[in-house]
């Protein structure tokens, strides 16, 4: 519980020392001496009523503390002269502003490489060890430090604001977020949950501190809508399609609660591309899948995105509606050699034609193309079936 209680609060814990200290790495080292006090505290005396409140309390008087012990170190931060620290005691959970969006748009700076972004949104707002962060992606520990040492000196050194932005500036910006997000999902998609679980906890908070935003509550619609059905898509080392997928593996509780937020997005009047995205994926939930209105919905993201990967998508749902010949059409009108799904999704329209001497070259093009081992094997029993 003890564990559980440090991941749910480290974000807004974190966030509030950043905003008052006004250093990503003092406040870090604020954070986890204030979490280790509690791990020492709290099994012992209990846990207090308010535990972030007094995380934040905790963490600003060490901070405090080490700023006394260095008074050199006293110009780097905001508020000066040197603040009293506080007691326990004295602790208000009204003074605690969530700050939590001003760190998620920090974190997503356009000035910070994608890597950065993401390694650092998953360090400060999910609260993921960088042990597990490299883990996840694939790399080594060291590797993932110096994405996030990177990323914290660039924002001290070039001033990037610990803020949100501006009404001219929040579109653009809020984009950005929402792919940092979208792509931490992706990575948890490809078959790494707890990649996908963290981005839906972050997605929730997004939804949270932005509730009007419609495509903040899409997104988080479409990432819960897709989780579901995370038991399904692999059986052992094998991919599975959607229409294979052994419905009685999916959350349907999941799918319920993602329609509900989807129904949210759409009230607040949402059309965006996320929207509409979640819009497609509660459509392929329902038992007898309307492939045709699928379609549709895939032509109006297409207009939205003008991406060769959603024409891509579009024409499955046509070839699936009936009409595998006007989607190869459709799909050899692409320009996407160099990606893996173009070539799987010809070889299935050409087997669906009988033409199976040019779907095999599809599924051996997309074969040279397939990195994971499940995709590997997938290709490699249709390559067999023909």
């Amino acid at each position: 519980m003890l564990e559980q209680v440090f991941r749910d609060e480290w974000g807004r814990v974190l966030a509030s020392l950043v905003g008052y200290l006004g250093d990503f790495d003092r406040a870090e080292d604020a954070a986890q001496e204030a979490f280790a006090i509690a791990a020492q505290r709290w099994p012992a005396s209990g846990m207090p009523d308010n535990p972030g409140a007094w995380l934040v309390t905790t963490g600003r008087n060490r901070a405090i503390d080490r700023i006394r012990r260095d008074r050199t170190l006293a110009e780097k931060i905001r508020l000066l002269p040197v603040p009293e620290a506080t007691t326990t005691e004295e602790v208000d959970d009204t003074v605690f502003k969530d700050e939590r969006l001003e760190l998620i748009f920090t974190c997503c700076h356009p000035a910070l490489p994608l890597e950065g972004q993401v390694a650092l949104t998953l360090r400060a707002l999910g609260g993921l060890e960088t042990a597990e962060i490299a883990r996840a992606f694939l790399v080594s520990e060291e590797t993932m430090k110096r994405r996030l040492t990177r990323a914290k000196t660039k924002i001290k050194t070039t001033g990037i604001p610990f803020a949100v932005p501006g009404a001219h500036l929040l579109p653009e910006r809020l984009d950005a977020v929402l792919a940092v997000l979208y792509l931490i999902y992706n990575e948890g998609y490809r078959g790494r949950v707890d990649l996908g679980a963290e981005a839906i906890s972050l997605g929730r908070v997004l939804a949270a501190l932005m509730p009007d935003e419609p495509e903040a509550h899409g997104l988080l619609a479409l990432m819960m809508i897709h989780h579901a059905r995370r038991r399904a898509r692999f059986a052992g080392d094998d991919l599975v399609l959607l229409e294979d997928q052994d419905r009685t593996l999916w959350d349907t509780e999941q799918i319920e609660a993602g329609r509900a937020v989807l129904d949210r997005a759409i009230t607040l009047g949402g059309r965006g591309p996320y929207v509409v995205q979640a819009m497609i994926a509660s459509l392929q939930t329902r038992e007898r899948i309307d492939w045709p209105r699928v379609a549709d919905m895939y032509g109006r993201l297409v207009a939205l995105t003008g991406s060769p990967v959603v024409e891509l998508n579009r024409a499955v749902a046509v070839a699936q509606a009936g009409d595998p010949a006007a989607a190869l059409r459709a799909v050899d009108a692409l320009d996407l050699d160099g990606y893996l799904y173009f070539h799987s999704t010809r070889g299935e329209f050409l087997r669906r034609l009988d033409r199976p001497g040019e779907a095999r070259a599809a599924y051996r093009r997309a074969l040279e193309l397939a990195a994971s081992t499940p995709e590997r094997r997938f290709l490699t029993r249709r390559l067999e079936d023909l």
